[in-house]
């Protein structure tokens, strides 16, 4: 039975302390989102002199930095703005886009960095093909093309989780499709599902933690012994014990009397079993009585002779 007790004290205690840390990690970090719950993020200025910016696969760079974005009906809303005004921002298939684009200069992303402040971005510079995109030009306004997914100007919102496993492209670009572009690009990610997770993880852990304690830190119960004898080995047995019949035990002890301390010797000339103490406590070793004591009727260190 302790065995038992230990083991699921431990199993509670080992089961309780990750939830309860990642229940304390997951709060904190729900205690940055804004007061509708959203996470905004900016990031670091994109400048580059072709025409567009590019994510080549939205979802491997999400999968990649910010994977808990793809988990659950989440929403991400990306606001993009130049100096002249809203920039153009739109998802399409990476292969439709990467036909696009082509013929064009235009800038790579290849990594965004989770930091504090301003996210750093990486980008790549592409040069254009060599040869021109088989059908014609490229559209000079990037509203004019057919295949996007979702596009806005000034924003663009969707759920990754929708998209997830789709290679999908993000295009930023000036809606007149001019070069030399600056853009200014922010995020917000509303995750509902974030603070409740994160609660309950708490409270989940706080449960196994305090039922763990008292399981652990029980004090034993005393063993009862029980002796199971012939009727004929009661008296034996309750003379090991001490006791005159085995209903004795467990009674209080009687107070056995005091003893006193009695003269010894004749009547007439007894003398007190313990001598009466000295008046006072010799200072030094010169204080001392002589020693042997001097006897009555005899010479001093006399001693008798038979």
């Amino acid at each position: 039975m302790r065995f038992v007790r230990a083991f699921a004290g431990m199993l509670l205690l080992v089961l309780g302390i990750p939830v309860l840390l990642a229940g304390v990690g997951l709060t904190a970090v729900a205690g940055r989102a804004a007061a509708d719950g959203a996470f905004t993020a900016r990031f670091e200025p994109l400048r580059t002199t072709g025409r567009a910016v590019l994510v080549a696969d939205v979802d491997a760079l999400l999968r990649t930095e910010a994977p808990f974005a793809r988990v659950g009906p989440s929403r991400l809303r990306l606001t993009a703005r130049t100096a002249d005004g809203p920039a153009f921002a739109g998802l399409a298939p990476a292969e439709e886009v990467r036909r696009w684009l082509e013929p064009v200069p235009h800038a790579t992303v290849d990594r965004v960095a989770l930091a504090r402040g301003p996210l750093p971005v990486r980008l790549t510079d592409a040069a254009s093909a060599p040869t021109a995109r088989p059908g014609g030009v490229v559209p000079a306004a990037p509203r004019e093309a057919r295949f996007w997914v979702r596009e806005g100007v000034g924003a663009v919102e969707w759920s990754p989780a929708e998209w997830a496993g789709r290679r999908l492209s993000l295009v930023v670009m000036r809606p007149d499709g001019a070069a030399d572009l600056a853009v200014d690009v922010r995020a917000e990610l509303r995750v509902d599902w974030f603070r409740p997770v994160a609660w309950g993880l708490l409270a989940g852990g706080l449960v196994l933690v305090g039922l763990a304690m008292p399981v652990l830190l029980r004090p034993p119960r005393p063993r009862e012994v029980v002796f199971v004898v012939e009727p004929d080995q009661v008296p034996v047995l309750a003379g090991r014990l001490g006791v005159s019949s085995l209903s004795g035990l467990g009674a209080p002890r009687r107070p056995e009397p005091e003893r006193e301390l009695v003269g010894i010797g004749t009547a007439d000339g007894a003398r007190p079993a313990i001598g009466a103490g000295p008046a006072r406590r010799p200072a030094t070793l010169a204080d001392l009585p002589p020693w042997p004591p001097e006897r009555s009727g005899g010479t001093p260190g006399a001693t008798d002779r038979g």
